[in-house]
């Protein structure tokens, strides 16, 4: 395929370019999950698993976090303790209220 890149318009030469950069990152893209589906077939062959291999450990895993306070003025409102605290739980502790009074 060969193009006469002088005949096209300065839109054209931008589409085409932009066509281009997307078909090079879809090649290599494929290129990669091929090449990974290879090394781990290859790894699975031989008793291991690829991230095994590479030394990649799983994510802690965190478990859901329990609710501790809800908003007295709004039961449904709740706040596990973690984490930015909400409005409703500051303004309450600013109107002289403890953690413990608004403990679930």
């Amino acid at each position: 395929m060969k193009l006469d890149l002088n005949t096209l318009s300065l839109k054209e030469l931008k589409d085409l370019q932009s066509q281009v950069a997307k078909a090079i990152s879809g090649y290599e893209d494929r290129r990669k999950r091929e090449a990974l589906a290879e090394l781990d077939e290859k790894a699975k062959a031989m008793g291991f698993s690829l991230a095994e291999l590479m030394g990649i450990t799983a994510g802690r895993k965190r478990s859901p976090s329990m609710a501790k306070y809800a908003n007295p003025a709004n039961a449904a409102d709740t706040w596990s303790g973690r984490g930015r605290k909400p409005r409703w739980f500051s303004e309450a502790l600013a109107k002289g209220k403890k953690p413990d009074d608004m403990a679930i």
